[in-house]
C-alpha cells in the first residue's frame, strides 16, 4: 500500500467541482462533480488520489484518517474581490442609505470611499493587520481558503503601500492564503477634483511604479499582483481607465476592473480588449457586452451581496450571463460600505434566489471558477490530482445545504494545503 498524510473517507458526497480545461460555463456550470462513499489522499499538501472510499482504502494508507461519513465534502472556497484591509466602520451611511441616499450621493458629499479613506490612512499599520487578520479567520471560519485582497483605501502612494504591506502580513496565516490587488484608482481623493486627470497621472506615474516594486520584494511575490480600476462616474472614466489599465499592463500586472455597477461606461468590452482576468459587478452589462464577454477568456465576476446590502431590486444578470456562456463567478465584495460580508455560503444563498442560479452553479461558480477569476484555477478551486489539498467537511450530507440554509454556518473542517485549521 502506498503510504499518504491524509486520506479523507467514506463521505456520503464528494463534490470534486473539477475542471481540467479551465472555468466551466453553460451547462458545465450545473455540474460538480459528485461521488458517492467519496474520498481523496493527500500528500505534502498535494491531492494524490480522488475517487470511491473502497479503491483508495485499499490502495492508501494514512498518517490521519479521517471518517467523513455523513457529511458532504467539497472544496475550500475562494473569494476573488475583497476589500478586506480598512480602519472605521460606515454604519451611520448605512441608516442613512435606509433612508434613501444612493451610493454615488454619499460619495459625492464625502463620504463612502473617502470616510474609510481618512480612518485607513490614520490607521497604523499594526492596527490595520489586527483587524483584518480578524476578518481573513472569520472568512476562514466559513470555508474561505483563498481570498483576493484589493488596495485603494489609502489613494495617496504612502498609503497605499501601507494597505500592501497589511495584506502581505496576512501571508504567513496558515489557514487562508492572500492574493494582492493595486486599487488606487478607487476614488478621486481631495484636494484633487473630480474628473481631473492630475490624480489619473499620480497613479501613473508614482503609485504604479511604487507598487510593482513592493511587490517583487515582498513577501507575496510568487503571487498574482492585479491592477484593478472602478470605471464609473463620479470615479474613473473610460478614458482615465484605460490610461490606467495599458499603464498596469506595459508594467507585467494582470488586471481586473470595477465595471457596470451603476452605469455602463465601455468597461466590459475594455476589459475584454485588454485580456483582464476578469471584470466585476456587472449590474448593468448591456446584452451586447454580455455576448462579448461570453466570447472571450475573461471571467465575470458577479457581487450580490451589494445589491441585497443596498436594498436594491436590481441584481447583475446572472442567468443571462451562463445562458450567453460567460465563464462567471461569485464573490463577496467584503468591504465596510457596500457589503459588509464574508460569507460566501451566504453569497450562494443571495444568488439562487435572486439571479435564479442552481446550487451547482453557485458552488461552481465559488470554487473552480472564483480560483480561475485569480488566475489559480490550475492550483486550487476543485479536488483534482496535482492540486492543493484545500476542502471542506460540511455538517450536512450534501452541498445544496450551502445554497439552501442563510445564516448558518455549515463548515465542520477546513484543511487547508493538507493540514486542519
Amino acid at each position: 500500500m502506498q503510504r499518504v498524510d491524509l486520506l479523507i473517507h467514506s463521505a456520503a458526497q464528494l463534490v470534486t467541482c473539477a475542471s481540467p480545461g479551465g472555468p466551466k460555463r453553460s451547462a458545465a456550470l450545473d455540474d460538480v462533480g459528485e461521488i458517492a462513499d467519496g474520498a481523496v489522499a493527500v500528500s505534502d499538501g498535494i491531492i494524490v488520489a480522488v475517487g470511491a472510499s473502497g479503491d483508495l482504502r485499499a490502495e492508501y494508507c494514512a498518517a490521519t484518517e479521517i471518517d467523513a461519513a455523513g457529511t458532504a465534502v467539497c472544496p475550500g472556497f475562494v473569494d476573488p474581490h475583497t476589500h478586506l484591509v480598512f480602519a472605521g466602520d460606515r454604519t451611520r451611511e448605512f441608516e442613512r442609505k435606509l433612508q434613501g441616499a444612493d451610493y454615488m450621493e454619499i460619495l459625492q458629499a464625502g463620504g463612502g470611499i473617502l470616510s474609510t479613506m481618512r480612518a485607513t490612512r490614520a490607521a497604523s499599520l499594526p492596527e490595520l493587520v489586527l483587524q483584518a487578520r480578524i476578518l481573513l479567520y472569520e472568512m476562514s471560519r466559513l470555508g474561505t481558503t483563498t481570498v483576493e485582497i484589493k488596495s485603494g483605501y489609502g489613494l495617496d502612494t504612502q498609503s497605499e503601500l501601507k494597505i500592501l504591506e497589511t495584506i502581505a502580513a496576512l501571508a504567513g496565516e496558515p489557514y487562508c492564503e492572500v492574493v494582492p490587488t493595486f486599487l488606487g484608482a478607487h476614488a478621486v481623493p481631495p484636494p484633487f477634483l473630480a474628473g481631473s486627470d492630475d490624480y489619473t497621472r499620480l497613479v501613473i506615474d508614482e503609485m504604479l511604479p511604487a507598487v510593482v516594486q513592493w511587490h517583487r520584494q515582498s513577501r507575496l511575490a510568487a503571487q498574482p499582483f492585479f491592477c484593478d480600476v472602478f470605471c464609473e462616474p463620479g470615479a474613473f472614466d473610460y478614458a482615465q481607465t484605460t490610461a490606467i489599465l495599458t499603464a498596469a499592463q506595459a508594467q507585467g500586472m494582470p488586471l481586473k476592473l470595477h465595471a457596470d455597477e451603476f452605469v455602463a461606461q465601455g468597461g466590459v468590452d475594455l476589459a475584454v480588449e485588454l485580456g483582464a482576468t476578469s471584470v466585476d459587478h456587472l449590474d448593468v452589462t448591456p446584452p451586447a457586452a454580455c455576448l462579448h464577454l461570453a466570447a472571450s477568456p475573461t471571467m465575470a465576476v458577479v457581487l450580490p451581496a451589494v445589491n441585497f446590502h443596498l436594498g436594491s431590486s436590481r441584481f447583475a444578470n446572472a442567468r443571462a450571463l451562463i445562458e450567453a456562456g460567460a465563464a462567471m463567478a461569485l464573490a463577496t465584495d467584503a468591504n465596510p460600505g457596500s457589503a459588509p460580508c464574508l460569507s460566501q455560503p451566504l453569497v450562494m444563498a443571495i444568488a439562487c434566489r435572486y439571479q435564479k442560479l442552481r446550487p451547482a452553479e453557485a458552488l461552481n461558480a465559488i470554487t473552480i471558477n472564483a480560483a480561475c477569476a485569480l488566475g489559480l484555477g490550475d492550483r486550487i478551486g476543485s479536488l483534482e490530482v496535482g492540486k492543493q489539498a484545500d476542502l471542506l467537511l460540511l455538517k450536512a450530507p450534501d452541498y445544496r445545504h450551502l445554497a439552501y440554509w442563510f445564516g448558518r454556518n455549515l463548515v465542520a473542517q477546513t484543511i487547508k494545503r493538507g493540514n486542519l485549521v
